[in-house]
C-alpha cells in the first residue's frame, strides 16, 4: 500500500469553486479501483491549501487512476485556480498511530 499526499494551493476566490466541485468528484476517486480511501484536507489558518490524502493498494493502482478519463475530468478543471504549482509525495507508512488507536478501541 502507498499514500498519495498533494498540496494544491487555490486562489482564494477559487477555493469555494473547488469545495463544489470535490463534492461532485469525491465518491468517484475514493471508489476508483484500487483506492483505498481519500481524505481531503484544508489548511485551518490557510483555507487555499488543500491536502489530499489516498491510499493505493500499489504504485500501479495510483497510475492507472492518473492515466484514467476519471482523472481526466478533474485536473484540467482545478488546474486554472491554482495559486502556485501543486505538489506530491507517494509515501509508504512507517507509523500508522491512526491504526494502533483503533485496534486499542476494539480490544
Amino acid at each position: 500500500m502507498i499514500t498519495r499526499i498533494v498540496q494544491l494551493s487555490f486562489q482564494e476566490d477559487r477555493v469555494e469553486y473547488f469545495l463544489r466541485f470535490f463534492d461532485n468528484i469525491k465518491e468517484k476517486v475514493n471508489n476508483f479501483p484500487g483506492c483505498l480511501g481519500m481524505r481531503l484536507h484544508q489548511d485551518i489558518h490557510s483555507p487555499g491549501i488543500i491536502l489530499t490524502y489516498s491510499y493505493w493498494e500499489s504504485e500501479e493502482a495510483l497510475e492507472a487512476y492518473r492515466k484514467s478519463e476519471t482523472f481526466g475530468n478533474v485536473w484540467p478543471n482545478i488546474k486554472p485556480w491554482f495559486s502556485e504549482k501543486p505538489q506530491a509525495w507517494s509515501v509508504n507508512t512507517y507509523f500508522d498511530g491512526f491504526a494502533e488507536k483503533q485496534k486499542t478501541k476494539k480490544q
